[in-house]
């Protein structure tokens, strides 16, 4: 399950996990105009994780989700 909110600054996306297994914590992403910002809670460590990427990382990372297993180059950058 997932939410998407529209804001000023930034479209922030978060996945639930929801599988009745093993619950992980939610996982927060923030799309602003140059970057996006990945986020979850730490619950052993008592903290948050924060990964930032460009837009052209977000690019290439879309693109690898549907290829096999390879080194490529966009050819759209």
């Amino acid at each position: 399950m997932f939410t998407i909110e529209h804001g000023f600054d930034a479209t922030s996306i978060t996945l639930i996990d929801d599988t009745t297994t093993h619950l992980l914590e939610d996982v927060n992403i923030n799309a602003f105009e140059d970057c996006i910002t990945i986020e979850q809670w730490d619950a052993n460590r008592d903290r948050m994780h924060k990964v930032t990427i460009s837009m052209n990382q977000a690019r290439d990372l879309a693109a690898a989700l549907d290829l096999p297993e390879g080194v490529y180059q966009r050819s759209d950058k």
